[in-house]
């Protein structure tokens, strides 16, 4: 069996010994590498947005989308990813403009996020788009608290299992 090396990413130094720590992870970190490739080509500026930790497993995107209507704007998750779209309606056409500061273009944001998380609730206000994200943490990964038993009362239930000669005859 040949040992593939993780790929570097995020300065890569941090993860040199990656593997010896967490067993069963390097696929997860292959895909993690290849997102990190493929969203970090084209990074676009605009619209400019937050992302805040609001409590222990929810976070709110804020994403500025001053002169865009609640109807203009698209929210969908696909594959893995959070992607929010906004087409304006309407666009100045006039050049009256003797600065033009504020855009009017469409755009596309998309954020990576864990199978885990879902929307809770997405809301226009003041220009301000506000998704609020939380973490559901299924039933089989949430902690839970493991027993432990003595090695004799394992042993005395399975000799209890197994007949001899003298209960047969």
């Amino acid at each position: 069996m040949t040992h593939t090396p993780i790929p570097a990413i995020f300065g890569g130094a941090g993860f040199k010994d990656f593997d010896k720590f967490f067993v069963g992870f390097d696929d997860q970190y292959r895909r993690l590498a290849k997102i990190h490739d493929d969203v970090t080509k084209n990074i676009p500026n605009y619209p400019p947005y937050n992302i805040r930790k609001t409590g222990d497993n929810t976070y709110t995107i804020e994403i500025a989308v001053a002169g865009f209507d609640k109807q203009e704007i698209d929210i969908e998750i696909e594959g893995g990813k959070l992607v929010v779209k906004g087409n304006l309606a309407f666009t100045d056409t006039e050049d009256n403009f003797l600065f033009k500061g504020i855009a009017t273009r469409a755009f596309t944001r998309a954020f990576v996020i864990d199978d885990q998380f879902e929307v809770k609730d997405a809301s226009l206000i003041n220009g301000m788009l506000k998704i609020a994200l939380e973490r559901i943490i299924p039933e089989n990964k949430k902690p839970k608290k493991i027993e432990v038993r003595d090695a004799e009362a394992k042993v005395e239930k399975s000799t209890k299992q197994f007949l001899s000669e003298d209960d047969m005859l």
